[in-house]
């Protein structure tokens, strides 16, 4: 049996996302977290307690969960909703409002993954040569195309930088479809989240996930928009879909919010020297971030990631992406003394 020939013609072409563990000292490849936003003994007590509770299926409706994270976002629990991790919010976007599918490119890969899965047709502006968003060209294809929904990463992976405000603004007044705002980085950034906006405009979607400040391991994501939006989204969510660990263990660290603004600011900290240092390297390009890792180019950025890996050390290679840049994660202090040594000796 040739098991292609069953594969749906859309899925045939499309490449599986890259995750894969490669081995090293330092890990600095995935902007998560240095720091767990869950330690210490009375962590360790409650988690043995939650331990008791798995032979019961979790809330389906993360109430608890949903409901702190409302009170943090300013927002009503009626205007959220929960999700293994952004990636299957995105998922459940694209099942329920279609394509075309618009976003710049470089971004978030799986905006596009998602969209070729579903059969969807995707669409892709390429970034101008600030990495902001090409405002016209969207505006044009938003008349000439008519997408359902557009992607928009603010501050964007992998380029770090927030898009213009005006210019996101001026998509979501074109647009007769929905605008999603990724905001996963926001919390490193010091401009406006978008949710303030969503009061003027329906079609305003938002998307925050706990991975990027120390909870990378629960897969939470949450998506924020009008009601009307929710309602039609929780048809298609999976029962069951946030297990109870996860919902439990996000709960408590959202209720101690001194360490995790406390994590924050240091990595923020941490961010600055380390593009202050990058920039002031000879054969470094640096482009300003307002996420928890920096975008950088530098002259055979192949050589230069495979000599950092031999080392221990392993950043991203947007090889495919951005050829001759990298891309390395805000780390400890520790962990960015070394990079940074390294980095100059083989350069």
């Amino acid at each position: 049996m040739d098991i292609k020939k069953l594969v749906k013609p859309n899925i045939r072409s499309l490449r599986a996302y890259q995750a894969e563990e490669i081995p090293c000292r330092i890990k600095l490849d995935a902007n998560e977290s240095p720091y767990s936003a869950v330690s210490g003994q009375r962590s360790a007590i409650s988690f043995q307690k939650h331990l008791q509770a798995l032979n019961r299926y979790p809330d389906p409706q993360a109430a608890s969960l949903r409901k702190l994270m409302a009170k943090e976002l300013q927002v009503t629990p009626q205007n959220i909703l929960h999700g293994n991790g952004s990636d299957e919010l995105i998922y459940n976007l694209i099942a329920v409002f279609g394509g075309p599918v618009l976003y710049p490119v470089p971004t978030f890969s799986m905006y596009g993954i998602i969209s070729q899965a579903l059969g969807e047709r995707k669409i892709e502006i390429p970034l101008d040569d600030r990495f902001d968003l090409d405002a016209s060209g969207f505006i044009k294809t938003i008349k000439r195309r008519n997408p359902k929904l557009i992607f928009l990463s603010s501050p964007n992976n992998p380029t770090g930088n927030c898009f213009s405000e005006d210019r996101i603004l001026k998509i979501i007044r074109q647009s007769k479809g929905l605008v999603i705002v990724d905001e996963a980085y926001q919390p490193f950034s010091e401009k406006m989240s978008f949710i303030p906006f969503m009061k003027k405009h329906k079609n305003l979607v938002i998307l925050r996930t706990l991975s990027k400040i120390g909870l990378a391991g629960l897969r939470v994501g949450f998506v924020i928009a009008d009601a009307d939006i929710i309602n039609e989204l929780n048809k298609v969510r999976l029962p069951f879909n946030v297990n109870s660990l996860s919902q439990k263990v996000a709960s408590e660290a959202l209720q101690n919010k001194k360490q995790l603004r406390s994590d924050i600011r240091l990595i923020i900290s941490e961010r600055k020297r380390l593009f202050k240092e990058l920039a002031g390297m000879a054969g470094v390009v640096t482009y300003p971030s307002d996420a928890n890792f920096i975008f950088f180019k530098v002259d055979n950025g192949e050589r230069i990631y495979r000599n950092l890996l031999q080392k221990g050390i392993l950043i991203r290679s947007m090889k495919g992406v951005a050829d001759g840049c990298l891309r390395v994660t805000v780390g400890t202090p520790k962990e960015n003394a070394a990079f940074l040594r390294i980095l100059k000796q083989i350069l």
